[in-house]
């Protein structure tokens, strides 16, 4: 049976010459970076050339200008990000701007921080997943000390104005913080375009590998460390660095720079005939998120009458690897948060299946794939209550 990977998003393989890039940090160059004598030689200059690499991936042409902290994960940058701004100007204000789209690793600790007292407002989004600018504009008030919206949602693929709400965070001198891990080395991003204050990457969705994360923070812009310890990372992150996993992030960035346009090119041709095909043969699908502005991998669907987790089940049992939603939130079988901001019916956010492309993904494997969806959805359609309302409902409208 032929395995077919449509789940990208939750981790991507590491490219072949990340992990040569990677090998001789293992081993050979096994120092401690902050050591003084040679041994620590080669590791620092590594560190120095990935966050070089990193920077340049978006948009920053002299590393010395702002700072790239490395982390362990695309979460704990999130983590520095807020909690790092909050506690080290909690005294301007307590009121914190976000989406009701982002991420868990933003969302669980804006409710901790609610509930010592900060006040949190989550935007609402549009049908299609888009946060309104002049919602944006009514929300802020002069309590307000941090605006988080991501570039992109993981979920259903909705790329955000960003430089648009920025600009309106800007007029007021209020922080403004996006994650942009599902976006990084698949769009371009321009950290001074944008004009964003903080910026949150991932190794692992660029090929890269996992334990390796990075905060893009602006000169100016004043953080507390969540791990004190050490000087290690700026003053902002104790600790010995992973040199391995940065070292693999930092050529990961190198070539998504590199690659940018073809790889983009590549997964939304994928993307895009797969959905055509899918579309086509199956009925009653619908498309999650916005039919434009959208990462160019990202395909999510709501298969009508049947549940997202039958439909994952039966294709693992095909050899086809999906998910129903976040890789964060996948095994809570819970209705997408993100379904129901944009105000997908429950019977449609239950149906839900994210098929994410990758560079791996092939374009001839799309008519098996169309077949095995096909058969699948029509079994469970089989057995499920809903259809056969639905068919018994269109047999009676058809009789009158």
């Amino acid at each position: 049976m032929k395995e077919i990977n449509l789940d990208y998003a939750a981790a991507t393989p590491v490219d072949e010459k990340v992990l040569e890039a990677m090998l001789p940090f293992f081993t050979e160059h096994y120092g401690n970076p902050s050591s003084g004598h040679n041994l620590g030689e080669k590791p620092r200059q590594a560190l120095e050339e990935a966050r070089a690499e990193v920077g340049r991936l978006i948009g920053i042409e002299e590393p010395g200008k702002n700072k790239i902290i490395f982390t362990a994960s695309a979460s704990e940058a999130n983590n520095l990000a807020i909690k790092g701004i909050v506690t080290a100007g909690k005294r301007r204000g307590n009121r914190i701007i976000t989406s009701a789209i982002e991420h868990f690793s933003i969302l669980n600790q804006l409710r901790s921080l609610e509930k010592e007292g900060y006040e949190i407002v989550k935007l609402p989004v549009d049908e299609s997943g888009l946060v309104s600018p002049g919602q944006l504009k009514e929300a802020l008030n002069d309590q307000t000390i941090l605006v988080s919206i991501q570039v992109a949602n993981t979920e259903i693929g909705t790329i955000q104005p960003i430089k648009e709400l920025v600009a309106i965070a800007t007029e007021q001198e209020i922080p403004f913080h996006s994650d942009a891990t599902a976006a990084a080395g698949w769009i371009p991003l321009n950290v001074e375009a944008l004009g964003v204050d903080m910026l949150t990457l991932a190794g692992d969705q660029l090929y890269g590998p996992k334990g390796a994360g990075a905060l893009f923070v602006k000169r100016g812009i004043r953080l507390r460390p969540l791990i004190e310890g050490g000087i290690q990372e700026q003053g902002l992150r104790a600790g010995t660095e992973n040199v391995p996993a940065i070292v693999g992030f930092g050529e990961a960035a190198r070539l998504a720079y590199t690659h940018l346009q073809k790889r983009s090119e590549q997964v939304a041709s994928f993307r895009d005939k797969l959905k055509e095909s899918l579309f086509k043969e199956i009925p009653h699908l619908h498309l999650n998120g916005h039919p434009e502005k959208r990462l160019p991998w990202n395909l999510n669907i709501s298969v009508e009458f049947v549940e997202g987790e039958a439909l994952l089940m039966r294709l693992n049992m095909e050899g086809i690897y999906v998910s129903s939603g976040s890789s964060c939130t996948s095994q809570a079988l819970k209705s997408s948060h993100v379904l129901d901001a944009i105000g997908s019916p429950p019977e449609l956010a239950q149906g839900s299946l994210l098929l994410a492309a990758g560079l791996k993904s092939r374009e001839e494997d799309i008519p098996g794939i169309t077949e095995k969806m096909s058969e699948v959805a029509s079994l469970l359609r089989k057995m499920s209550p809903l259809y056969h309302q639905y068919l018994k409902e269109a047999q009676n409208n058809a009789n009158v």
